[in-house]
């Protein structure tokens, strides 16, 4: 909950815009030889020298995707953040910059402003990126969040979604559904607080799959790994609308099928368990729970040994000629193609 009866509150119009401004940011240091200039003037300047540029945006709307009566503001500020990383990390590329713009309403006082920039500094500063700029504004409807992360690739080790070919492995970073199960678990104690708001809960059971929501990782470790074990994917994608959104992506972008096998998904055991009290299947959970910000890739076969004693990443299917389609391949090895059922951002009853 963003409001603290017993704490003290600045009112935002106190400082004015400009004195916000410098007041959130003046704890922003410079980390990039990229970086020539950063908060301060109209525009920040960057320099690349031979690199590639790569450059992605993303807007968070209060009461789309986020609840603030279980979202702490520092862990929003560090979530919006990852967001916008784990794209570029996509790319194979390394984040260095990022600009974060907001929109509030007069119900935040200037504490609850600072906490979720406490949470954009931790970020920056565990990634190595410098915040340039951004802006404020009011709103009437809430929170909005807008944040530019930019970063730098030498082009021929950039990777996109089209370059998969049939019979390249299919591989995922990390675990899958925990974050969509975090939210379950965490939608539940609302309504429970809701009836008594005397109720405290009890989230230790769930501190995985609850970290999984309120504090994600971008996977920056995986392309130091990948680097180190000199592979180069021939595609990959962010894992942030599903498994099953994304590989149909992938294979869409490529032009190829895919035969992804279900009793190769990584699952941690807390989702398993977690799965089971909430009367879900596990699968349909990783296969379109979303917000898992894993890494997706295909990659040669001839690779595979370079990574095949990693447990950071799991071979999960291999791609295949379009014909094929795009499978999941079930328990029972019945083949049943992959629909799109993640998190779409445009639907009309869409949450989180």
């Amino acid at each position: 909950m963003i409001e603290d009866k017993n704490q003290e509150h600045t009112s935002l119009s106190s400082l004015g815009e400009f004195g916000l401004i410098n007041h959130l940011t003046k704890q922003f240091n410079i980390k990039n030889d990229s970086t020539l200039t950063g908060i301060g003037d109209d525009s920040a300047i960057l320099d690349f020298k031979n690199k590639s540029v790569v450059l992605t945006t993303d807007l968070l709307l209060e009461g789309i995707h986020f609840d603030l009566s279980y979202m702490p503001l520092k862990h929003l500020g560090y979530k919006a953040i990852m967001v916008n990383l784990s794209d570029v990390y996509a790319m194979n590329a390394t984040a260095t910059q990022v600009t974060v713009s907001v929109a509030v309403s007069n119900r935040f006082p200037l504490e609850a402003l600072e906490a979720f920039y406490e949470g954009i500094n931790k970020a920056a500063e565990v990634y190595g990126v410098d915040v340039v700029g951004g802006d404020t504004t009011s709103s009437k409807t809430g929170l909005m969040i807008s944040v530019t992360a930019v970063g730098e690739v030498d082009i021929e080790t950039a990777v996109m979604r089209s370059g998969a070919k049939s019979n390249d492995l299919l591989v995922v970073s990390g675990d899958l559904g925990g974050a969509y199960l975090g939210l379950q678990v965490l939608e539940r104690e609302k309504q429970v607080f809701k009836v008594n708001p005397n109720s405290q809960p009890d989230l230790q059971a769930y501190s995985y799959i609850v970290e999984r929501q309120l504090k994600p990782e971008a996977r920056k470790d995986i392309i130091k790994l990948l680097k180190d074990l000199d592979v180069l994917p021939t595609s990959m994608i962010d894992i942030s609308d599903g498994l099953s959104s994304e590989v149909i992506h992938l294979c869409k972008q490529s032009e190829v099928g895919c035969d992804l096998y279900e009793t190769m998904i990584p699952l941690d055991p807390q989702v398993i368990s977690t799965s089971e009290e909430f009367k879900m299947d596990s699968t349909t959970v990783a296969l379109n729970g979303g917000e898992d910000y894993e890494l997706l890739m295909t990659i040669s076969q001839e690779d595979y040994p370079k990574i095949k004693a990693n447990p950071n990443l799991t071979v999960i299917g291999y791609m295949t000629d379009s014909s094929n389609g795009m499978n999941l391949v079930t328990r029972s090895e019945t083949k049943i193609p992959l629909t799109a059922q993640g998190w779409n951002p445009l639907g009309s009853d869409s949450e989180n």
